[in-house]
């Protein structure tokens, strides 16, 4: 029977040909742009920073010379005489006076190991003392250390550490570099969010047109996926699983991919038409042949019989008769069997008429328990009569080749059970014929319905067979819209056959 084929734009269940792909393609495009976006972030940030540093060390620059040559005292700028402690240079003005100085400029000076000033200008120009923390800090510098960055509780400040040129000792002065920490910090987030931005509506947008891009191939899929779902042991290719002409151009890939695929299904085609019509030919030969033998054989069988009832023969020729005639019949169940199955591959239907099942199986289980009677017979049939519609004597053939199979390739003294049911469904009629014998061996087991395939060398037994004793049950029973199966291990083989009850 043929298997069920998808219609032409569903996916066959459990198949989704281009996601993975579509999800590798997005990734691929997300990552190249988060790549792209960290090298520009990267290289934006280090540019900033590079240059605001570089101010902020002109700054400095700036701001410690004005610190080291300012000569705080009179409004002129000449030292004064006031003070009685000497320190007539901080009496007037200090050194974050001295103009330009901006605001946030810190500066700490000592004489004599003294601290004589520490302070930070505030925006409005006025100077705020340094805490005790901040200027151990500072003292700790060396005037040998380059331009150097310290944490300090009022901030991050860039300082320098000068000798006083006036007296012995050392002025630190600093610059703030929080507006500079501010500024990357701004351009770290914006690069940030612009970088998560862009690479979000990247990957839907890009998801979006790689789906459209895709569709092509995945309706090219589909046909495969179709194809491959279809038993072309038993049918044809319909003219439905080929690629559209949109899909099948050979200018770009997909449509090279869809016009290949086309073309394959094509051949595909004109092999399996090629095989139907040589199967034709071969029933027709098959049916032809065996219809023509049966005459000659029935003149072959006709001539034995005179000459053994009108001429005297002598053992030997006695012998050889019989052979002769037992041959005969043998061909003549042959041609038989040929005939009928060439005539089931026609497709005529079979004569439908009511068979009562119970009484078949009956009938054919006592012939056989006279035929053989070294083999123990079992019935287990149901209380209720079960009919089914078809023709008696192709269902008579049925059981008796499976009951026969049962004789023919067990021990003597194997049990066969002949068995009557109603499925489960309330539907079909099962009939079942199991032994106790050694099995079918699991290499023949899948070729059991096949034609001239004999089961000899698979399960015990001396009687000959042709082969054709399964393979015209599976017939007549799909004839009948039935079904034949086989389960078989050691020490059991059971054959079911399945037909549509009467009432169904």
């Amino acid at each position: 029977m043929a298997r069920h084929v998808q219609p032409a734009g569903a996916s066959p269940a459990g198949v989704r040909p281009t996601s993975h792909l579509r999800t590798k393609l997005i990734a691929i495009l997300v990552t190249m742009l988060g790549i792209a976006c960290l090298i520009i972030g990267v290289s934006s940030y280090l540019v900033l920073s590079n240059s605001l540093m570089n101010r902020a060390y002109g700054q400095l620059h700036e701001a410690a010379h004005r610190a080291v040559s300012f000569k705080p005292g009179g409004l002129g700028g000449q030292p004064s005489d006031a003070g009685a402690n000497g320190d007539s240079r901080f009496a007037d003005r200090t050194i974050l006076d001295a103009p330009g100085q901006g605001p946030g400029t810190l500066s700490l000076c000592t004489e004599n190991g003294q601290t004589v000033l520490a302070g930070v200008l505030d925006s409005a120009g006025s100077a705020q003392a340094l805490s005790e923390a901040d200027q151990q800090t500072l003292l700790a510098l060396s005037t040998s250390d380059e331009t150097v960055e310290v944490d300090l509780e009022v901030g991050d400040y860039l300082v320098v550490m000068q000798e006083n040129p006036v007296t012995e000792g050392v002025i630190v002065t600093g610059v703030p570099l929080a507006e500079t920490h501010r500024t990357l910090a701004v351009l770290v987030a914006v690069i940030a969010a612009g970088s998560v931005a862009v690479m979000v509506g990247a990957g839907v947008l890009g998801s979006w047109i790689i789906r459209r891009t895709m569709q092509p191939l995945e309706r090219v899929s589909q046909v495969a996926a179709g194809v491959a779902h279809m038993d072309l042991a038993l049918e044809t290719l319909p003219e439905a699983t080929r690629v559209q002409p949109a899909d099948a151009r050979p200018g770009d890939e997909v449509g090279a991919v869809g016009y290949a695929l086309n073309q394959l299904l094509d051949n595909v085609q004109s092999a399996l038409e090629a095989r139907s019509r040589t199967e034709e030919q071969m029933r027709v030969f098959v049916a032809d042949a065996s219809h023509e033998l049966r005459t000659p054989l029935a003149a072959i069988k006709g001539y034995a019989d005179m000459i053994r009832w009108t001429e005297t023969l002598t053992d030997q020729g006695k012998t050889s008769l019989e052979r002769v005639n037992s041959q005969t019949e043998r061909m003549s169940r042959l041609v038989e069997d040929l005939l009928l199955l060439a005539r089931l591959d026609e497709g005529r239907e079979p004569e439908m008429t009511q068979v009562d099942l119970t009484e078949l199986l009956v009938e054919n289980v006592m012939d056989l328990q006279v035929a053989a009677p070294s083999h123990i017979w079992q019935l287990n049939l149901p209380e209720d009569v079960v009919e089914v519609r078809g023709d008696r004597s192709q269902l008579q053939q049925v059981l008796l080749n499976l009951l026969s199979n049962a004789r023919k390739h067990t021990d003597e003294g194997t049990t066969v059970t002949a068995s009557l049911s109603i499925s489960a469904s309330g539907r079909e009629a099962m009939m079942s014929i199991s032994d106790n014998g050694p099995g079918i061996a699991p290499e023949f087991k899948g070729k059991i319905f096949d034609r001239f395939t004999r089961a000899d060398a698979a399960r015990s037994g001396s009687d000959g067979t042709t082969g054709l004793g399964l393979p015209i049950a599976k017939a007549i029973v799909e004839a009948h819209g039935g079904s034949i199966d086989v389960v078989s291990r050691p020490g059991r083989t059971e054959f079911t056959v399945r037909l549509p009850l009467a009432s169904a």
